[in-house]
């Protein structure tokens, strides 16, 4: 799968924790202290953990002790996140092929979680995830926290005569092959809340968009520059239009704002 820098991640962190859904946030936190689970230290899975995102969205002070076990394919990132969280969280790090499901390390797992990642995968990925999992609920009940998967829509403030022509081509790039299989991209949310109803899993779902102002200036013209070169080349596209869109949206970025769509979603056996 493609790779993320950490300072991109550390970029985008502050929108993410603002636009996570909050009631879905506390009901993840509620499935991991509720007295049933058997074990002192509930253990958490965070597949493509990057540098402990989710980790730190999660935990509380005074929280009941957790055991993260962190995956990703980047080895960088891992060894981020254990120099920021190895002091303090019991946390396993695992290097491993997000996409080889079978090989992923879920023994035991109270709770699988995920940062803007299903958008990546394939079908075929959520329904293998999902009998898995099943499974899995047949020897000790674990639960999908699955959070900010977007949902393809943008609206940028003040408009641009190409924003919409810009946000098509996107996001068909976005169903591109991502390490996967083809990407779900945009159908992400809506693909997790079908495959794990039809599961049989109890499955919440809620917006959790980006709301980017002036004050998050450096990520928006990151974002208009990722944009830009993920349509660049695209037939629908003149090469001089799009510059003058990429040069319009970066000129507002101080002054105007920027909404992009995710939803969250909280699967429950």
């Amino acid at each position: 799968m493609s790779g993320f820098s950490i300072d991109w991640l550390d970029l985008r962190e502050d929108a993410d924790r603002r636009a996570r859904n909050s009631d879905l946030r506390e009901q993840a936190r509620q499935w991991l202290e509720d007295s049933q689970c058997s074990t002192p230290g509930p253990v958490v899975v965070d597949l493509g953990a990057g540098t402990g995102s989710t980790l730190r969205a999660l935990v509380l002070p005074g929280q009941l002790p957790l055991i993260w076990r962190l995956v990703d394919h980047d080895h960088t990132l891992l060894g981020e996140a254990r120099r920021r969280h190895g002091s303090t969280q019991q946390v396993e790090t695992c290097a491993a092929d997000l996409s080889d499901i079978e090989k992923l390390p879920l023994d035991g797992a109270r709770l699988l979680t995920a940062s803007a990642l299903f958008d990546l995968v394939s079908a075929e990925f959520i329904d293998a995830l999902a009998r898995v999992l099943k499974t899995q609920c047949q020897q000790s009940p674990v639960g999908l926290y699955a959070a900010l998967n977007y949902d393809g829509s943008t609206q940028w403030t003040p408009a641009h005569p190409l924003d919409d022509t810009v946000l098509n081509v996107f996001n068909q790039d976005q169903r591109q092959d991502k390490g996967f299989g083809p990407a779900l991209g945009p159908e992400a949310g809506n693909t997790l809340y079908r495959v794990f109803t039809q599961a049989g899993f109890e499955v919440y779902s809620a917006s959790s968009p980006w709301l980017l102002d002036g004050g998050d200036q450096q990520m928006v013209e990151a974002l208009i520059v990722g944009i830009a070169s993920a349509v660049k080349g695209s037939p629908l596209l003149d090469a001089n239009a799009l510059e003058d869109w990429v040069q319009f949206r970066r000129s507002k970025a101080a002054s105007g704002t920027c909404t992009v769509g995710h939803t969250d979603l909280l699967a429950l056996p």
